[in-house]
């Protein structure tokens, strides 16, 4: 994959190509990154890319002849691109995944008021972030392709996307690392059991009882099984300790820290 930024600051992304994930994939041959300086192609004599908005008003216009002639020189034949704009579509999990099947991206970072408006006919997508102000689009180009690198196959363990936030609609459960107590905070037994059917089955409860408190915009939109259903109900009922968690708790008792 090829993924090109188009940019004011192509410094901006020096420490994201050379650290951790990002620069294993490029290493690996998965993708190749590049920003490229729209200011290289202006042809204005004083290297301007911009200036006030035609009518008036406050800030500076990116101007499109620099824009599209970078696009043009680094355009292939089969590229996607994207143009970061608070109108754009919101970005999410579902977005990184359809943009990890394209062979090559260009994203197009605006600055400072934005860019004249025609050039929303040279892209294929719009994209936005959230619903706040940034600077320029350099950020949400970053955000988009570390999203995009990390789903790559080869990137990572195929085993450490199945489960994230949002790959399946809801909030990753909780994850806990050693030691078991730390002040006074423990972690949960079932996780010490050695019942993988049960640790399974608590995890997907936990990731349902997080999606429905924090993310209920989410869980609004989930469409839960039979199975998750039947857990769902227990957390309505605040049923913490239901019969098959009891006789996953017994059946493990004697790897269970708590227990020894």
């Amino acid at each position: 994959m090829k993924i090109k930024v188009l940019t004011l600051f192509p410094r901006f992304y020096d420490s994201f190509v050379d650290t951790s994930i990002i620069k294993r994939a490029i290493a690996k041959g998965l993708v190749e990154f590049e920003a490229i300086d729209i200011r290289s192609y202006t042809k204005d004599k004083y290297g301007r890319v911009d200036s006030p908005p035609v009518g008036g008003g406050a800030g500076l216009v990116g101007h499109l002849q620099p824009l599209v002639d970078a696009l043009r020189a680094n355009k292939g034949p089969r590229a996607h691109v994207v143009f970061f704009t608070p109108r754009g579509h919101r970005y999410g999990q579902a977005d990184a995944k359809r943009l990890a099947e394209e062979e090559e991206l260009i994203l197009v970072c605006g600055h400072y008021e934005g860019v004249d408006e025609r050039f929303s006919d040279y892209v294929d997508e719009e994209l936005s972030v959230g619903d706040y102000v940034l600077t320029g689009g350099e950020i949400p180009a970053m955000a988009i392709s570390d999203s995009v690198i990390r789903l790559l196959p080869g990137a990572i363990a195929d085993d450490s996307t199945k489960e994230e936030s949002f790959s399946e609609g809801l909030l990753e459960y909780p994850q806990y690392a050693e030691p078991y107590d730390f002040e006074g905070k423990k972690i949960p037994d079932i996780l010490y059991s050695g019942n993988h059917e049960a640790i399974s089955k608590w995890r997907k409860k936990e990731a349902l009882r997080l999606t429905m408190k924090r993310r209920p915009d989410l869980f609004a939109a989930y469409r839960p099984s039979k199975a998750e259903r039947k857990l769902i109900e227990e957390i309505h009922q605040g049923e913490e300790e239901p019969e098959w968690l009891k006789k996953a708790l017994q059946k493990g008792h004697k790897f269970i820290k708590s227990g020894n």
